[in-house]
């Protein structure tokens, strides 16, 4: 069995030229990766826009209320609500909400249904990262902007709300990168995306390892890429504050 097992990965390696063929070249199977990924880099692209408006707003009625109970009662409960109810479920099964219950006809895309529920979904943690951010600013940066006669939300947008976003944007880099691993789950209400694009391959070829080990590469990169640029944000933004 040993011998056999060590076998194994050898006679792969000398026949993946021909797996290689049939995965990717043959009757043109690499446009299931190809259109797969662009699925998927659509459905993330949309979400983060979402995610980062959505959640702003949860962090700015939050933190607002805080500052002032007797303020955003109502709308301070109903992101408590959200807050609690899309951080306490599995993302899979508000997906398959998002779709099978919220949208319910078939004429509907499907696209757009996973686009709105990973937008919702990342909008709940980016508010908590922005919330917190917030509340690390010191609070005489407030006290400075409303002594130099700003209105509160003048502070907030001018004073506070940037030196936050610096504090959380590794934070929120972070947030992005786990967004762009979980559209893989995008399959589940038959949407053809970069995970699903293998793993149709994979079910027409009989050959899982070629196929997947390539999405898995592809998810590897974009996450690569994605890091390199948000370090070179942050060193900008390391540099800006000794000029």
């Amino acid at each position: 069995m040993n011998s056999l097992a060590a076998a194994l990965p050898l006679s792969y390696f000398s026949e993946f030229p021909q797996k290689f063929y049939e995965s990717f070249i043959e009757k043109n199977r690499y446009k299931y990766i190809v259109n797969g990924l662009g699925n998927t880099l659509m459905i993330t692209f949309f979400a983060i826009i979402i995610g980062i408006v959505l959640g702003t707003i949860i962090a700015l009625v939050k933190t607002g209320h805080a500052n002032n109970p007797n303020k955003l009662r109502i709308s301070n409960a109903i992101c408590t609500v959200y807050l609690t109810v899309i951080r306490g479920t599995p993302i899979v099964v508000q997906l398959m909400i998002m779709w099978y219950i919220v949208f319910q006809s078939p004429n509907l895309d499907r696209i757009l249904a996973a686009i709105l529920a990973f937008g919702i979904n990342s909008g709940a943690y980016v508010a908590e990262i922005i919330r917190s951010g917030i509340q690390s600013v010191d609070k005489g940066q407030t006290e400075a902007g409303r002594s130099l006669g700003l209105s509160q939300h003048d502070t907030m947008v001018k004073i506070v709300f940037p030196q936050a976003l610096k504090n959380v944007l590794p934070a929120i880099g972070n947030e992005f990168i786990a967004l762009v691993k979980e559209t893989s789950v995008a399959g589940y209400i038959a949407i053809p995306d970069l995970t699903k694009g293998g793993d149709t391959i994979r079910s027409i070829t009989y050959d899982p390892f070629t196929p997947l080990i390539a999405v898995a590469a592809i998810y590897l990169l974009i996450v690569m890429g994605l890091t390199t640029l948000l370090g070179k944000l942050e060193r900008r933004l390391h540099r800006s504050d000794y000029r």
